[in-house]
């Protein structure tokens, strides 16, 4: 890079990752500071608060742009649509104390280490920023902001081994423990005052303390002290609802002491740093970073991090000699060989090196718990439409009260009152139009449904989802444990010898399995553990382990002929087991089960016999393994006659080891290869209880159900049709895509798969009356495609238009590995569906975090892997999780929706008295905001889900039209109520502008010696002989229109508090319905009254009886006339539905116009057709592993 300023002024921050920044370079102008400092005291703060809600603001005032190496302050700004910008102070980190002579620096040791890179000479110093919790050096050499706390990539596994395996020495460390920081990830929780402080910054709370002033200004006393109240009522409910949330998911720090360093020297794990060597000692350990496992090995528990309690093994690295850094060289596998920072270690086992050995791979916060954390501490923010609605609906508020401020002026400069009063009823008006109870009202609503969730066994570790979970219209569910039952049941063994399969073996008979090749790999393959006297594991192994009725003797280490002593897993035939010519058989090395490998093997040895290998897993992967004569020639008609019957079936092979060779150096490809095919072990895999009523409820409410499961595609489509998903008369179409060996192109078949037969086992037909059968069922659009991993990959790659086309029908996804669940999650919300990911495993964890709402079957309280956490571990809390969702979202509609009619009517009624210069007294205002819509606002949001789903969603913004049509004509009812109040209570024959007891006269008669007569004024006076008040505010005018209001308020209230069909009906809400009645009471009672005090004290005034009558017959008429219009026109769905098919609306959602557009081609979909792609593929490969949180827009225009 040259020395232009301008080029090496902006950089990419963590290029391609999820948290990828922009990052600018610019230094403090001494002149522009002085400047700015005095524009803080000459505006009393206001600018240093605008820039504190603009950083960015604040770094173009306060400093010129620089080259990053140059930079004392840089600004960040995020590469995601909302662009949001940070800044942060250029840091120096000092080093020459540790580095006193040219032998001490930490080059010497590793030239291209990013710690030798970053220490300017002479200086000796790091120049780093630390952003959300991770720090960045500068790298003199690339020019560029580089992350610490994590071992470099390029690595491969022999230099890990080499570099690392004997540890660092002290110096190296002492340089990256001063560079990196320590290796913690604590998250202190902040003291409340600076969360309220944080709180109160807000702009909306800025607002408030501005109308709180005014209104201490204008001696509205009771009033001010009253909003105090209500904002830090809301204030602490945000701040209690952060600390619990950080109670829920933090974790404590662990202060273990572990082996490090060429010298092994006890030290405490916040002093570790990447490349230190550990030793991992035998018993149960927290581990406190991520480390990647040299030697041995380990069996670890990472419930913590997946939400998933089976014990999971961990394997060391390999010591592969190539040129490919180690994690490429390991695939999607590297996870098998990494120990991650918060997951327990149960076990460990030595291997012939004598200890367990891992090199540390990142520390604190880089580290894949403090990953987590920080994606907890910094979420992304969600682009739902009812939020920036929320803003909209603000800033339209903020106008309306404008056009009352110059109305406002206009007025009382007219009538000659002083400028600073004016000015004062001028700001009144913007209090009055922006509700006050606002932010408490929305909060009060995500709080309950959260609390409602949390009866029912289901966790949310992020509140703002729960609104979009109402949109929701499409599910995508893994099949094992969660739509299926986590146990299978062994239903039988089909063994193969001399390339036949033999007689079917079935467990439910008495008759025990014989000795064999097939019984050593049930009793050996697995990656089973003994832990507090039980067997653990996965399900699959632990049924098939027991079938065998052996045992695992775990207890003590084992000789094995050249290879010295080592800890290895022996089994040795139990009291039941049937006779066996061995004493036990050895497992001397695992290569652990692997979702893109879709297979595991281990290498064991019968106690002075020899070694062999033994593998299982996915049965087409294990053919492809094997000898070709060692496989059966009807295996494929085998495997689908019972993969279409919905078992899940294993693959089972074997072969022997070459006497002499060293296990422990063998690769997994030389393991894994010439192998002698065994049979298939056939297991049951039951639909749990709930699954089938649950996905035909989701159906009926048309919500799309989808299967992405890592089981066999056939398996996948009879479980699907058995459990509802794909209908009994529907056509499933198998989606085939390959590569062409020996070119860049593909290939893709669409072939329809059909019913299994009695003589022909789920063979593809493709004569011509099946085709025409099946033409009948495409042409009605009753169709699904399946698919299976690799083919989607291809199809992503290669033929990428076509991909939307088959998402929009594509229900079974199979052989799908962890990254490709994510990605198709993905590609679903690009199509702008609302997704949904249910599932209840490790592999789940990206498409959990990814999805609209993640819901983990986990026993744990919560997973921090997804935003939803069910303790039962049944799909039964989708359906209700969509129920909670859209009743929130309709309650969040009602609220803002009562809201705004509320501070319009309030509005309205001070806009009119205004023009009398009058307005309403203190405690009016106290009763309205109080007594009246902060009640209800807290009472509104009890209503709870309605049971049923119907098959239509909420309105997912505020500006719809029957939502603003609703706001808009209730407006004028009330207005028109308003102002026919106040003109036709001038036009009474008591009437008299200047005595306000003219109508009573017993009254007048009372108090003419008692209160002087009331000027129609704002300036009112004091009576001090005897008490009584009078602000001013008294009028007929006043009484007739805040009684009007005030009663108005309730009949919105009641009006807008929406039941069937997304929330249940209003009398249900028994709290809402008793406030209501006592609201009304006392407002019939305040009507009716003629307490003298209590008018005097609330500035009304008496009236006759007729007139009280005549405004409850305004008011029932409004309140007739607003229910009529409410449920007539804006509730009334089929009438919605006839003006978009008059005016020819129709959905702006990708989906939905792609639906349209495939109706109208009749050669959709392709039938026994084969298409070939262009030689030029598109790389997907970024996007196959995606943990990205996707923005949340859609154009849907759901009614």
């Amino acid at each position: 890079m040259g020395e232009n300023p301008a080029k090496n002024h902006y950089a990419q921050l963590n290029q391609g990752e999820e948290n990828e920044m922009e990052i600018f370079g610019y230094k403090t102008h001494s002149c522009r500071k002085a400047l700015c400092i005095a524009g803080y005291i000459l505006s009393c703060g206001a600018l240093l608060l605008l820039f504190y809600w603009k950083p960015e603001w604040d770094v173009w005032a306060n400093c010129i742009r620089c080259s990053l190496e140059e930079a004392d302050v840089v600004l960040l700004r995020t590469t995601d649509e909302f662009r949001i910008y940070s800044r942060k102070n250029v840091s120096w980190i000092s080093v020459s104390a540790l580095i006193k002579s040219r032998s001490d620096y930490p080059a010497t040791a590793e030239e291209d280490s990013v710690f030798s890179k970053a220490i300017m000479k002479p200086s000796l110093q790091v120049k780093s920023i630390q952003v959300q919790k991770i720090r960045y050096v500068w790298n003199i050499y690339a020019k560029q902001f580089q992350k610490v706390g994590a071992l470099e990539d390029h690595h491969t596994c022999s230099a890990i081994h080499a570099k690392f395996g004997s540890g660092l020495t002290c110096n190296e460390q002492n340089v990256r423990r001063v560079i990196c920081g320590p290796n913690t990830i604590d998250v202190p929780v902040i003291p409340i005052w600076k969360l309220l402080i944080k709180e109160v910054l807000n702009p909306f709370y800025v607002f408030q303390l501005f109308s709180v002033c005014l209104w201490f200004a204008e001696d509205y006393m009771e009033y001010a002290t009253a909003i105090i109240v209500m904002s830090l009522l809301s204030i602490f409910l945000t701040v209690y609802d952060l600390r619990q949330v950080r109670h829920l998911t933090f974790f404590h720090k662990e202060d273990l002491f572990l082996m490090s360093g060429r010298g092994f020297q006890e030290l405490e794990s916040h002093h570790l740093v990447p490349g230190d060597m550990l030793v991992l000692k035998e018993g149960k350990t927290l581990l406190p970073c991520d480390a990647i496992l040299i030697s041995g090995q380990c069996i670890v528990n990472e419930s913590m991090l997946t939400g998933e309690s089976i014990p999971v093994t961990k394997t060391h690295l390999p010591q592969a000699d190539n040129f490919k850094p180690w994690r490429m060289h390991c695939a999607e596998d590297y996870k098998k060989h990494v120990l991650f920072c918060g997951t327990e270690v149960m076990q460990t086992k030595a291997d012939d090196r004598g200890v367990v050995k891992a090199v540390v791979l990142r520390t604190g916060f880089s580290t894949a718990k403090g990953d987590l954390v920080r994606s907890i501490l910094y979420p992304k923010p969600m682009n739902f439409k009812l939020y920036r609605d929320a803003l909209r609906f603000l800033m339209c508020l903020i106008a309306f009260a404008a056009i009352g401020m110059i109305y406002t002026v206009c007025v009382f400069a007219i009538n000659g009152e002083e400028a600073g009063e004016v000015v004062k009823k001028a700001l009144d008006v913007i209090t009055i139009a922006v509700p006050p109870a606002l932010p408490a009202a929305l909060t009060t609503g995500i709080i309950y449904t959260q609390r409602r969730l949390k009866k029912k066994g289901i966790f949310c570790i992020s509140p703002q989802r729960i609104n979009m979970c109402g949109q929701l219209n499409l599910i995508c569910f893994d099949k094992t444990g969660t739509l299926t039952e986590d146990g299978l049941d062994l239903w039988g063994l089909l063994p193969s010898e001399r390339n036949c399969f033999q007689d079917i073996h079935s467990f439910s008979s008495d008759c025990s399995l014989p000795w064999g090749p097939v019984f050593r790999a049930m009793v050996v393959c697995h990656s089973l553990i003994v832990w507090e006297g039980k067997i653990q594991g996965d399900p699959l192994d632990v049924k098939m382990f027991e079938a065998t009725n052996w045992v695992i003797d775990d207890s003590s280490g084992h000789q094995i002929e050249g290879q010295g002593s080592t800890h290895a897993t022996v089994v040795r035939p139990g009291p039941k087991a049937s006779r066996a010519p061995v004493k036990g058989v050895i497992i001397i090395h695992q290569f652990p089960f692997s979702s893109a490998l879709q297979r595991m093997s281990v290498i064991a040895q019968e106690i002075d016999g020899e070694q062999q290998v033994f593998t299982k897993g996915a049965p087409e992967i294990i053919a492809i393994l094997c000898r070709p004569e060692t496989v059966p020639s009807n295996f494929e008609s085998k495997l689908l006659l019972y993969t279409a019957k919905g078992f899940r079936v294993i693959g089972l092979a074997c072969k022997s080891l070459q006497p002499g060779k060293q296990s422990t150096n063998l690769t997994r490809e030389e393991v894994e290869s010439d192998l002698t095919f065994l049979g298939l072990l056939i297991m049951e895999n039951r639909l749990k209880r709930e699954t089938r009523p649950v996905l035909e409820e989701l159906s009926a409410a048309r919500i799309r159900s989808v299967m992405v499961t890592g089981d066999n595609i056939q398996t996948a489509v009879t479980v699907a049709k058995n459990a509802g998903m794909i209908s009994p008369t529907n056509r499933v179409i198998l989606v085939e895509a390959n590569k062409i060996p020996g070119s860049f192109s593909a290939s893709l078949t669409w072939k329809p798969l059909e019913e299994s037969k009695s003589e022909d086992y789920g063979s593809l037909e493709d004569d011509c009356q099946t085709e025409r059968r099946i033409r009948l069922a495409l042409g009605s659009g009753q169709y699904h495609f399946a698919m299976c991993g690799k083919s989607y990959q291809i199809v992503a790659q290669h033929f990428r238009p076509l991909l939307p086309k088959l998402l929009l029908n594509g229900t079974v996804f199979a052989r799908m590995s962890p990254g490709q669940k994510s990605s198709l999650v993905e590609e679903f919300q690009k199509l702008d569906y609302f997704v949904g990911m249910c599932g209840d495993g490790a592999n789940d964890c990206g498409a959990l975090k990814v999805a609209h709402a993640g819901i983990s079957l986990s026993e744990q309280e919560a997973s921090v892997a997804s935003p939803f956490t069910s303790r039962t571990s049944s799909i039964a809390c989708v359906p209700e999780l969509i129920r909670e969702g859209r009743a929130a979202l309709v309650t969040s509609f009602c609220m803002f929706k009562y809201m705004a009619l509320y501070s319009t009517i309030q509005y309205l009624g001070v806009l009119l008295l205004y023009w009398q210069l009058n307005s309403f007294g203190n405690y009016q205002f106290l009763f309205q905001d109080l007594a009246i819509t902060t009640v209800i606002g807290v009472t509104m949001s009890f209503t709870g889900a309605y049971p049923k789903l119907v098959p239509y969603r909420p309105p997912s913004q505020l500006i719809s039209p029957p939502l603003l049509l609703s706001v808009v004509l209730n407006i004028l009812f009330s207005l028109s109520m308003q102002i026919f109040g106040f003109v036709v209570v001038q036009e009474q024959p008591w009437y008299s502008k200047s005595d306000i007891h003219s109508a009573c006269p017993s009254v007048n008669n009372h108090m003419e010696n008692s209160s002087s007569i009331s000027s129609p004024g704002l300036h009112g006076m004091r009576d001090g002989a005897d008490g009584q008040t009078d602000n001013g505010y008294k009028s007929y005018e006043n009484t007739t229109v805040w009684l009007l209001s005030t009663i108005n308020c309730l009949i919105v209230a009641l009006v807008f508090s929406k039941g069937k069909p997304f929330r249940q009906p209003i009398y249900t809400n028994y709290m809402f319905i008793l406030v209501l009645i006592g609201q009304l009471g006392i407002c019939l009672f305040l009507v009716f009254a003629d307490i003298d005090d209590l008018y005097s004290r609330m500035d009304l005034v008496c009236t006759p009886t007729t007139w009280r009558i005549s405004m409850v017959i305004m008011l029932a008429v409004t309140l007739a006339v607003s229910f009529l219009v409410e449920e007539a026109v804006i509730e009334n769905r089929p009438l919605w539905l006839l003006l978009k098919k008059t005016f020819r609306y129709h959905s702006k959602s990708h989906y939905k116009r792609l639906q349209r557009a495939l109706e109208q081609d009749s050669a959709w979909p392709p039938l026994n057709e084969t298409f070939f792609s262009d030689s030029v593929a598109i790389s997907v490969e970024g996007n196959m592993g995606g943990h990205s949180n996707p923005t949340f827009d859609s154009s849907e225009d759901a009614l």
